[in-house]
């Protein structure tokens, strides 16, 4: 990666600058911490996350006991130089308790349960993995796997034309229920065929010019 970056990075009096770690897919806030110029520089030569530990006084390459390792994507600067992005892949979870991120409570301190808007489309695609995997007693989804690959794709179907019939109609309300519906089913089929979210990401980038 390019160190351009490294010349307008404002270190602390300590030598050090904030890093926010996001989900380069979701851009879900996974965890907060520090680099100094050492594990910036790290970072932009490998592309694996590293950040500089207060606790242990040393560098940090995140994953490099637990397995969950961040491969840096982009980094990015605040437009006043005193704090640091990294957009990642992350294969495995952020938080060492074992949550995705490390903030996984609101402002009650309790566990949020439901994603954020700009996640759903991951999460229902791990949800629907789920139901699957454990073909969950009374599960809607569980019961569209078990009637198999030709159901699910009738399904996208018939909620393909509703979709249409609701745009064609101009009625708002429709057109919002019925594009769920299509994308909710869209997704079980892309688990069905083994298909990833990143990867629709990844093509729609590659389209756009």
């Amino acid at each position: 990666m390019d160190k351009s970056i490294l010349k307008e990075v404002k270190f602390n009096k300590d030598g050090l600058v904030p890093v926010i770690t996001q989900s380069y897919y979701t851009g879900k806030v996974l965890m907060q911490a520090y680099a100094n110029r050492e594990a910036l520089e790290k970072t932009l030569d490998t592309g694996i996350a590293t950040y500089y530990s207060r606790s242990r006084q040393k560098l940090w390459v995140k994953g490099e006991t637990s397995g969950n390792t961040q491969k840096v994507v982009k980094v990015k600067l605040d437009c006043d130089g005193d704090s640091v992005v990294y957009l990642v892949k992350d294969y495995g979870v952020a938080c060492h308790t074992g949550e995705e991120s490390c903030f996984f409570r609101n402002c009650s301190l309790e566990k949020e349960e439901k994603p954020d808007p700009y996640e759903i489309l991951h999460a229902l695609y791990r949800k629907v993995e789920d139901r699957r995997k454990t073909k969950a007693e009374g599960s809607y989804v569980a019961k569209l796997f078990e009637r198999g690959s030709d159901k699910i794709i009738q399904k996208v179907g018939e909620e393909a034309i509703e979709t249409v019939i609701a745009l064609k109609n101009n009625d708002r309300d429709e057109i919002v229920y019925e594009t769920a519906d299509l994308l909710f089913h869209l997704i079980v089929a892309l688990v069905d065929r083994g298909v990833k979210i990143e990867e629709i990401q990844e093509e729609l980038l590659r389209r756009y010019k």
